[in-house]
């Protein structure tokens, strides 16, 4: 029993060293000032966080969870919200829409879709002004403000489901985890 507690330690730690890796673990620093990006670039950092804690130890049985046979499982949800991340970091990167996503394994989803959020979230938090980033489908260009209210907002919707679901499959929202703050208490 000596020698299976630090080894138990070390992997706890391991893992949650591992967690941390990704992005969203915490918030962000906030900027010093407001600006156009600096506002949408906290917008996309609540929605990562939130995202990180909602799929933080899903379980194969979370994932396939659906309430009603007319919804979307959890599992999904998740590639909805991956394909709303692609969407606002296509905005960001000035890019149009419609390239199709490869086969993913849930850990890659959550992986990209967190990674797609940063990337965003860094690309417009230094901008002071978000008229020359669209929303592009096709022929069709939205201004930012169609990010805002359509796929940010959208994904930020669908975290909340993935929460509900996952209360409703036994798998409660970890302890400790501060939305307001956008801190884990230890």
């Amino acid at each position: 029993m000596k020698k299976v507690f630090p080894i138990l330690i070390l992997l706890v730690m391991s893992i949650q060293i591992q967690a941390q890796d990704l992005p969203y673990y915490e918030i962000p620093k906030a900027s010093d000032s407001y600006t156009a990006g600096s506002v949408a670039s906290r917008l996309i950092d609540g929605l990562g966080f939130r995202y990180y804690w909602a799929t933080e130890g899903l379980t194969e049985k979370d994932l396939a969870f659906k309430p009603t046979p007319e919804s979307r499982t959890s599992g999904e949800t998740i590639d909805h919200i991956l394909g709303l991340s692609q969407v606002v970091l296509n905005a960001a990167l000035k890019k149009p829409n419609g390239e199709k996503q490869p086969e993913m394994s849930f850990k890659e989803k959550r992986e990209k879709t967190l990674q797609n959020l940063k990337k965003a979230s860094d690309i417009l938090k230094n901008e002071t002004d978000l008229t020359e980033f669209k929303v592009i489908f096709g022929e069709n260009k939205f201004p930012f403000w169609n990010a805002i209210n359509g796929p940010i907002a959208d994904a930020m919707w669908h975290v909340g489901q993935v929460v509900t679901f996952r209360r409703s499959s036994g798998n409660p929202f970890p302890k400790g985890v501060s939305v307001f703050t956008g801190k884990v208490r230890k």
